[in-house]
């Protein structure tokens, strides 16, 4: 059985966890809607199904981008950064939400003076994203 080449893998500077950072921008209206992180595995299988796959920090695991939610991320494109150490997926987003707080990005606190402030509205409240909690 033939092997695959890592070369590609191997050209991304992993931090010491084996992580680098993955900014997930909408491939139509280029609005940033996510910051995540990304393991070897992760990104292998995000280049093999065209899916976005994360690796969840909090629950040490893959994260597959809307297996809970259906709010998927389909890839359209996958950008490295001049450093090599930061990922750029240009993605479609399923259901126009990306946040787990149901709203269309995760950006949605602006700083007014010194206070967050929620200025982005919630699309669908988790509790029907996720069920009852």
């Amino acid at each position: 059985m033939a092997t695959m080449s890592t070369e590609w893998l191997d050209a991304i500077k992993w931090d010491r966890d084996g992580l680098v950072p993955a900014i997930a921008q909408d491939s139509v209206s280029g609005k940033v809607l996510m910051v995540a992180w990304m393991n070897r595995e992760a990104l292998a299988e995000t280049v093999r199904t065209n899916k976005a796959v994360y690796w969840s920090r909090s629950r040490r695991k893959l994260w597959r981008k809307g297996e809970e939610s259906c709010h998927e991320q389909l890839v359209r494109d996958i950008r490295l950064d001049c450093d090599s150490d930061v990922l750029l997926l240009s993605v479609e987003q399923q259901g126009g939400i990306a946040c787990h707080t149901g709203r269309e990005h995760c950006f949605f606190q602006q700083l007014q003076g010194e206070r967050w402030i929620a200025v982005e509205p919630v699309l669908k409240p988790e509790s029907e994203i996720y069920g009852k909690k």
